[in-house]
């Protein structure tokens, strides 16, 4: 393991140093529970430095050209795609997703990256046609200032090119405070943008306590945009800081995936399909399918092809081969879901977990199904976050639609139909900031990605993305008159 995955520093003014006073948290596999690093901890007078130096980056960050913005991320992008091997193994060991899955959101990120920084390109000011002659009217794109980005675990490089990507191309500069379970990923992010040229500042990394750090971050005066990606209570804390201090937020918060599954729908397709979105990165996905909604008469086939999916999952440590479910990761996710699945089974839910074997050590849970739910169970309410699906029967579509809407969260659903009209209907009717129908591509760069209701608002995808990231300023001037 490299000295820099064994000491992950701060980024501070476009410096790699350790916090003042040297104080570090430890970094455990979690597949082992062995303690494989330390991560520095930030102080005040650490986030202090870090706002100062941000001024300074975004100022001579905006100063460039749009294009010249454009070359150093598409730069950046590029040393993403040559370094994930290396970067894909550090995510593997600290986060636990298998490596294939690491690489693929190391090679995702890097078209974020390249998306922003053309779509930067494009950000153009508009014309007004005046009411009358000789009067101009500009409206303008400018960035808003500096952003303070707060990130999750789950998706360490991903969610951080997101929030990099649509400032960067704004013109802004970002703190970035990236999760303390898997600093090293993100550290070789922020690596790549460095080596690739980006001004000292532009960039930040802090880590250290939460709720500190943000409480600092977002009533500082030089911070005058915040974006989280996390559970719906602390977004909801952090956009009432937000609030208070007058600046805008993106919020991409927690969801309870409903999916509904119809009589005509290509059960085959449906189940690996769904399989590999509900298991990947071992669940812990903000838009996995959790509540599986099934027409009666299909129900027993499905549920079948489903669970035969589960058996076929190799479980395991990231690194190794083969292995397309980890370990979550730390204890207190296993703990949560072990206190789910017995609520359940306690309320007369029937419980069905995969036959694979688990390792004798680390943060392991067996791939769940809790069949024959009710609403007096907790996770019939709760987002799971882990290897755990819900599967109910409908016969009548609407009462489908109902339960799909039934709860206050609104980021993805998914339904699989070959029936036009039965699709269009879905599309409108339920209640989500992204519907996927018969697949899952909603992930892409270029379209919206975000939720509505509490799953937060605001999109970290597409053009809205970037302008998110700017202020509107109209200048009105009216000219010396002509003579023609």
């Amino acid at each position: 393991m490299s000295d820099e995955f064994l000491n992950v520093q701060l980024l501070i003014s476009g410096k790699w140093r350790d916090a003042e006073g040297g104080r570090t948290l430890p970094v455990q596999d979690p597949a082992t529970g062995e303690e494989i690093g330390k991560v520095a901890h930030a102080s005040k007078a650490d986030l202090a430095q870090a706002a100062e130096g941000a001024a300074k980056g975004f100022d001579a960050w905006r100063a460039l050209t749009a294009w010249d913005r454009f070359v150093i991320m598409r730069k950046a992008a590029d040393l993403l795609r040559e370094r994930a091997q290396s970067i894909g193994r550090i995510m593997s060991r600290e986060q636990g997703k298998p490596l294939e899955q690491a690489i693929l959101e190391i090679k995702g990120a890097a078209g974020v990256i390249d998306y922003f920084g053309e779509e930067g390109r494009r950000l153009n000011d508009v014309l007004i046609p005046p009411r009358v002659r000789h009067v101009e009217q500009r409206v303008l794109h400018r960035p808003v200032g500096v952003v303070a980005a707060f990130t999750p675990w789950n998706f360490p490089i991903n969610q951080i090119a997101r929030k990099l990507g649509a400032a960067l191309g704004a013109g802004c500069a970002v703190i970035v405070k990236a999760p303390e379970d898997t600093p090293a990923s993100p550290a070789e992010l922020l690596r790549a943008f460095l080596d690739a040229g980006v001004p000292e500042g532009a960039v930040s990394l802090v880590y250290g306590d939460p709720a500190e750090i943000s409480e600092y971050l977002i009533a500082h005066q030089v911070v005058r945009k915040i974006s989280f990606t996390g559970s719906t209570p602390v977004g909801k804390h952090l956009a009432s800081l937000a609030g208070a201090q007058m600046k805008p937020v993106t919020m991409e918060l927690g969801g309870h995936a409903p999916v509904i599954v119809c009589a005509d729908a290509d059960l085959d397709v449906a189940a690996e399909r769904l399989s590999a979105a509900k298991f990947r990165n071992a669940g812990q996905v903000c838009i996995a399918p959790t509540r599986f909604l099934l027409e009666k008469s299909i129900a027993p086939a499905f549920v079948e092809k489903f669970q035969a999916r589960m058996n076929s999952l190799k479980i395991g440590r990231g690194v190794d081969d083969g292995v397309t479910l980890g370990p979550l990761v730390n204890p207190r996710r296993v703990k949560a879901l072990q206190e789910l699945v017995e609520d359940a089974r306690a309320k007369g839910g029937k419980i069905w977990q995969a036959e694979t074997p688990l390792p004798n050590e680390g943060c392991f849970f067996p791939p769940t199904l809790v069949l024959d739910p009710n609403l007096s169970m907790r996770v019939m309410q709760e987002e799971p976050f882990g290897p755990l699906a819900i599967v109910s029967e409908f016969t009548d579509l609407a009462d489908a639609v109902k339960e799909a809407n039934r709860l206050p969260y609104g980021l993805a659903a998914y339904a699989y139909t070959r029936n036009e009209r039965t699709q269009r209907l879905l599309g409108e009717a339920v209640e989500a900031g992204m519907v996927a129908i018969n697949h899952h591509g909603i992930g892409v760069p270029e379209v919206p990605f975000g939720g509505i209701k509490d799953s937060g608002y605001g999109t970290e995808g597409g053009p809205e993305a970037l302008r998110a990231h700017t202020i509107l300023k109209l200048v009105s001037s009216q000219h010396v008159k002509a003579d023609f």
